[in-house]
Order: structure tokens, then C-alpha cells, then sequence
């Protein structure tokens, strides 16, 4: 009797359907605070985790942390510091100040939402528009949006972008605590345009990408004895003989990427595969393993 009782249940179990694993984005998003651990980036900026992050505050002297609800205003410590000393800097150019948009959550991570990197406190994004004041309410900070810098063909920059911004630019990617800094094709391009011949190794940190027309990317090195933290690998082919970048700028983004799929262009492409797995379908057995104990820690 018994016998047949246990088999009934094991049939019933096996019927019942497998819960799916949860999404490293739902932990991690689902954290308001961060580890109680010593600070370490753990991983690659869009494959990791991140221990013991600080949080921005949000305000300073020099800047304000923008859409404060999104609660991703954590940084490693030499983020922190570094948009400090940023926010300085454009005080200095005639800006008010910086508007600080999403660093990292409180535990780094893959977000709920938006962002393929920003894992590891070592991502941030700083808004093209200059702050006309600082003491912008919680309210203000979440209706408020920035500007963008490009023309619609997104080949020019428009009236929005000044020197300024330039200088700005040029100032953040000379820091060596910055490994690249992520733009509009057309501020790249732009900036291949107008930069002097004279030392601009710093300008192979500007690197063109999509959807960073109202905001710059800032990434940082991995600091010094963070053994966990995965260093990227260059990708400007020039760079090890002391190029700029522009030449596959100005190349690739201008005739191939910008003018999109042209007549003729027609050839079938390869199958691709199983999609690969991104930060939005992650699960913990994806990231390091180190994660886990960051999601533990009280």
C-alpha cells in the first residue's frame, strides 16, 4: 500500500512543472543595499558582481545624482572619487557642475533593465547636458532629462555640442584611471576632426558606440590588487603603435555601421546559432562564482 502511495506522489511530482531558475538581474535588482564585504570588483563589466560598493551621494559641491528611484548610484570606490574629481573639473571649464546618471546597483550586478555592463562599480554615465543649478529636488532629478549631441543621421554633432563638452572629453579620457569612454559615432568623429596633431594617444580611449547621444560612458581600469576584476582587452588595432583610433572611425562607423544596409547587400547571412546569453537572461551559474557569497552578505 505504502509502495503504491509513494509511486502516485513521484508520478504527481514528476507531472508538476520545473520551476525555472531566477535571473541573476531579479536577485541583484531586488538588493537596497550593498554587501558588507571590502570593496572589489568581481569579474567582467558585463559578466560579474560586484562587493562592498559606496554610494554616490547625492549631492555635492559639483554634482547631483540624477533618477535617484532607480537606486544605482553605487560605485567602487575609485568610481566615487573619480566623478568627484570630474565634477570638478567641469566646474572649472564653466559648468556648474555634472549630472550623474547610473553607476551600479548596490550589489552591482546585471540590472533589471538597460544596461548590458555597469556590473562591477566600474561603469558610469555622466549627461551631456550642463547643469544650470545644483539643487535640483528628488522630484525635479526624475522629470528632468538630458540633451543630445548628435544630428538625427547621427553622422554630425548638432548646436548642442560645444567645446565644452570637447574639452570635458579630452579632460576624463586623459585620467589613467580611465580605460575607455564611451560616445556618439558623431562626437567621435568630430573629435578625429578637430584634434590637433600633437599627443592625442588619449583620444583611442573615445570609442564610438550606439545610444550615447545624451550621455558618455565612463569605464575605469581595474584598480590596482583587484584580482577578481577581469581587464579588457584593447580593441583599437593602432593602439600599439601609438594611433588615435580615427582611421577605423571615421571608416567603418561612416560607411558601414551609419548609411545601414545597402543595395546590393544581400549575401545570406551565417546561421548564428542558439542566441547567446546576455545580461538579461544571466543566471547566478553564469557570473563568478564569488557572486553567491555578494548576494549573501548581510
Amino acid at each position: 500500500m505504502i509502495r503504491h502511495v509513494l509511486a502516485a506522489l513521484t508520478l504527481a511530482a514528476l507531472a508538476l512543472p520545473l520551476q525555472a531558475e531566477p535571473l541573476a538581474r531579479q536577485l541583484f535588482g531586488a538588493e537596497s543595499l550593498p554587501s558588507r564585504q571590502a570593496s572589489q570588483p568581481i569579474g567582467f563589466y558585463s559578466r560579474g558582481c560586484a562587493a562592498g560598493l559606496v554610494q554616490m551621494p547625492e549631492s555635492g559641491p559639483t554634482w547631483q545624482a540624477m533618477r535617484l528611484s532607480r537606486n544605482r548610484n553605487w560605485g567602487q570606490p575609485e568610481m566615487i572619487q573619480y566623478l568627484a574629481d570630474l565634477s570638478a573639473t567641469a566646474r572649472s571649464l564653466g559648468w556648474a557642475g555634472l549630472y550623474i546618471g547610473d553607476i551600479s546597483q548596490p550589489r552591482g550586478g546585471p540590472m533589471t533593465g538597460g544596461h548590458a555592463s555597469h556590473q562591477i562599480g566600474l561603469d558610469a554615465d555622466i549627461w551631456m547636458l550642463p547643469p544650470r543649478r545644483l539643487n535640483l529636488s528628488v522630484a525635479e532629478r526624475e522629470r528632468i532629462s538630458s540633451i543630445s549631441v548628435r544630428t538625427e543621421d547621427q553622422t554630425r554633432v548638432n548646436g548642442n555640442y560645444t567645446p565644452v563638452h570637447a574639452e570635458l572629453l579630452k579632460r576624463a579620457a586623459s585620467d589613467p584611471r580611465v580605460d575607455r569612454i564611451f560616445v556618439a559615432a558623431a562626437v567621435k568623429i568630430e573629435m578625429c576632426r578637430t584634434a590637433t596633431r600633437r599627443d592625442t594617444k588619449w583620444l583611442q580611449k573615445i570609442r564610438p558606440i550606439a545610444g550615447h547621444n545624451t550621455h558618455f560612458h565612463v569605464r575605469l581600469k581595474c584598480p590596482r590588487g583587484s584580482r577578481l576584476c577581469e581587464t579588457q582587452s584593447p580593441t583599437v588595432a593602432e593602439l600599439s603603435k601609438g594611433g588615435n583610433g580615427c582611421d577605423e572611425t571615421l571608416t567603418w562607423w561612416v560607411t558601414d555601421y551609419l548609411r545601414g544596409p545597402q543595395p546590393g547587400d544581400d549575401a545570406p547571412e551565417p546561421d548564428p546559432g542558439p542566441p547567446k546569453k546576455t545580461a538579461r537572461t544571466y543566471v547566478m551559474a553564469d557570473l563568478p562564482p564569488q557572486c553567491a557569497a555578494v548576494l549573501r552578505s548581510d
